[in-house]
C-alpha cells in the first residue's frame, strides 16, 4: 500500500470513530430523536447522490431488501443504542457483525468455516459479552442490546449484497439513502411527537452533526474507502479498520468521558483479536459490514 493511501484509510478510520462520537453527543446530549436524526441524515444522503440513483440495478427487490437492512433497519437500532449506551461499548459490540456475517453466509451461501475462522468468532462473541457483563448479570435491558440486534441487521444486508454484481459505491449509497429516509420518517412521525421541535431547538449544534455524517461519513468517507478495497486484497485492508473502534473508545474517553474499565479492556482486546483473524481471510460479505459498522 502506498503511502498516500495508508494516511487516507487512516483518516477514513478517524472520521468513522469520530463520528461515532458525534452522533452520541447529538442524540443523547442535544436531544435530537435517533429516529428523526437517522431520517435527515438519509434525506440528505439521498439528494447528494441522486445522480447515481438510476439506472436501478437488478434485481431491484434484491436492493431495496438491502438498502432497508443495511440503512433504515441497522441505523434505527444503531442510534436507539447510542441514546443510552457509550460510544466505547458501542465500539466493541459492534464488532458482533463480523462473525454474524460470517455465520450468516454459511447459511445462507453455503460458505465453509475452518478452525481459524471458528476461533476468532468465538473470541470475538466472548469479547463482548465480557463488555456487556455487568457484576449482576448480563445487561440485556441497555442500549447494547440494540446494538447487536444492528449488527444483526447489517449483517444480513451485507450477505444479501454479496449476492449483486455491478453495483457502484455511490449508486448503493444513492439507494440505500432513497429506501431508508421514507420509513424512518413515517415511524420517526409515529413514535417521536415533537421531533422537528427538537431539533430546531438543538441548533446548529444538530445541522454540523448531521450534515457531517451525511456528507463526510457516509458520500466522502464511505466512497474513499470503497475505491481502496477495489485496489488492494481484502485481507490488507480489513485489519487496519480495527484502528476505527480504538479511536472510538480514545475519542469517547476523551471527548463524552466515557467509563472504560480493566473489564471492558480486557473485552475490547479479545472483541477486536477475534475479528483481527477472521479479517484476515475475508469474503465480500465481510469487507462490505468492515465498511457498514464503521459508518455511524
Amino acid at each position: 500500500m502506498t503511502l498516500r493511501d495508508f494516511v487516507l484509510l487512516v483518516a477514513v478510520c478517524l472520521v468513522w470513530a469520530l463520528n461515532n462520537v458525534i452522533s452520541k453527543i447529538v442524540i443523547a446530549h442535544m436531544g435530537v430523536p435517533p429516529l428523526f436524526y437517522a431520517a435527515v441524515r438519509f434525506a440528505i444522503v439521498a439528494a447528494a447522490v441522486s445522480p447515481w440513483l438510476l439506472p436501478a440495478p437488478r434485481p431491484i427487490w434484491r436492493l431495496i431488501a438491502v438498502g432497508l437492512l443495511m440503512g433504515a433497519g441497522n441505523f434505527a437500532l444503531l442510534f436507539v443504542g447510542l441514546k443510552t449506551a457509550s460510544p466505547s461499548g458501542v465500539a466493541v459490540v459492534s464488532q458482533l457483525g463480523v462473525p454474524i456475517t460470517t455465520l450468516l453466509s454459511v447459511l445462507i451461501l453455503g460458505e465453509r468455516i475452518r478452525w481459524r475462522r471458528g476461533l476468532g468468532i468465538a473470541l470475538t462473541f466472548i469479547g463482548a459479552l465480557t463488555v456487556i457483563w455487568d457484576p449482576r448479570g448480563v445487561a440485556l435491558s441497555g442500549g447494547l442490546l440494540f446494538i447487536v440486534g444492528s449488527a444483526f441487521t447489517g449483517s444480513l444486508g451485507a450477505v444479501m449484497m454479496k449476492q449483486m454484481d455491478g453495483v457502484r459505491p455511490l449508486q448503493f449509497q444513492a439507494w440505500v439513502g432513497f429506501c431508508s429516509f421514507p420509513p424512518l420518517a413515517a415511524l420517526s412521525a409515529f413514535v417521536e411527537p415533537g421531533q422537528v421541535a427538537a431539533g430546531v431547538s438543538a441548533g446548529w449544534g444538530f445541522v454540523a452533526g448531521v450534515v457531517f455524517s451525511a456528507l463526510v461519513v457516509s458520500v466522502a468517507a464511505h466512497t474513499a474507502y470503497y475505491g481502496l478495497i477495489q485496489r488492494y486484497e481484502a485481507n490488507l485492508i480489513s485489519p487496519l479498520t480495527l484502528m476505527t473502534p480504538l479511536a472510538t473508545i480514545g475519542f469517547g474517553v476523551a471527548i463524552t468521558h466515557d467509563h472504560f474499565d480493566l473489564r471492558m479492556a480486557v473485552g475490547a482486546a479479545i472483541a477486536l483479536l477475534g475479528v483481527l483473524i477472521i479479517a484476515l481471510r475475508p469474503n465480500r460479505a465481510a469487507s462490505l459490514l468492515l465498511l457498514m459498522r464503521n459508518r455511524v
